[in-house]
């Protein structure tokens, strides 16, 4: 399941790299990282490999197991859903707030987000998936409370291996303007009104092929 990997390797690029592994289906939920395996395969010592594994427990995207080790997150068709409401019902919150304060150093941040289309690889979709979680957070930072803004954060870090199934990353950055065109003009109703409807593509995109892969690569519990 593993690739290998060049030797010396930095805690932050284990990170980032079992990160991808698990965000593109590599490492499905339930398999065991052994600590040992990855750090000979990075050639490095356990110490980074333990930072990284680490820092994707603090994303939910490694559960630690006192005495058993190190797995990717396993989760519930239920929980999946409830993470999915709860961020309808935080982003509705977020751009509600931010049309009626965003000023255009914020528009600017948001309008310089996205670096472009450059194809329907693993790598390009992990970037694809990031700059939507950082546009997000971005925007929910408008808002003006932090909180929110945290929360919607570690939210999205939860979903993000759920996200990059939507393959939307073609058409984000045109999503993304007609939201920044409507913020722009502190539209309330129309941005909430193209945010609901990227939430509810994205919901049906993600839930569709959850559905149709249950027995297959997410391993999907019911409740």
């Amino acid at each position: 399941m593993y690739r290998e990997r060049s030797s010396n390797t930095s805690k932050e690029k284990i990170f980032k790299e079992i990160r991808s592994d698990i965000i593109n289906g590599r490492l499905p939920p339930g398999t065991r990282l052994a600590v040992e395996d990855l750090s000979n395969r990075y050639g490095t010592s356990v110490t980074p490999v333990r930072d990284a594994l680490q820092m994707l427990g603090q994303e939910g995207l490694v559960t630690i197991k006192p005495r058993s080790g190190y797995f990717v997150t396993r989760i519930t068709l239920k929980e999946l859903r409830d993470m999915l409401d709860m961020r309808e019902i935080l982003e509705l919150a977020a751009v509600e707030r931010a049309a009626r304060r965003i000023d255009p150093d914020q528009i600017a941040d948001l309008k310089a987000l996205h670096s472009g289309y450059t194809g329907d690889d693993d790598a390009s979709y992990t970037r694809y998936t990031d700059e939507n979680r950082r546009f997000h957070h971005l925007l929910a930072e408008a808002s003006g409370n932090r909180e929110l803004a945290d929360t919607l954060r570690r939210l999205h870090e939860r979903l993000a291996r759920f996200m990059v199934i939507r393959h939307a990353g073609k058409d984000l950055p045109d999503i993304h303007g007609k939201l920044i065109e409507k913020l722009t003009k502190h539209d309330v109703a129309g941005a909430k009104q193209v945010l609901e409807e990227e939430l509810r593509e994205t919901r049906r995109a993600i839930l569709d092929r959850v559905m149709a892969e249950m027995s297959g690569n997410w391993e999907v519990g019911s409740v």
